[in-house]
């Protein structure tokens, strides 16, 4: 069991990524993120996704600087990463997963 799975069990993940539109930047951000979710997860996690021209307003709220930008709200530490999660292990160390 990894350790991802072994936090899954325990706890729910809660992460939000700030995108601008679909940008190709923003497009491979949440392609890549899923990919890692998918294979590192067991299913126990909630990712929103948030179109920060959109939606402006919760965008400010989260002091987001920088597109695209994950936020690690759950568990503690909450963790913020920022670019388009193609390196996969930053990806894994800002989740808190050891692979």
């Amino acid at each position: 069991m990894s350790d991802w799975e072994q936090q899954a069990e325990d706890e729910t993940f809660d992460l939000r990524l700030f995108v601008a539109g679909t940008s190709p930047v923003s497009i491979r951000a949440i392609n890549n993120l899923k990919s890692i979710l998918d294979e590192y997860s067991s299913g126990q996690y909630n990712l929103e996704i948030i179109d920060a021209h959109q939606q402006p307003t919760l965008a400010r709220d989260e002091n987001i600087t920088a597109l695209p930008m994950l936020i690690k709200k759950a568990p503690n530490p909450k963790r913020l990463l920022v670019g388009d999660m193609s390196d996969r292990s930053k990806v894994l160390r800002g989740l808190g997963i050891n692979q």
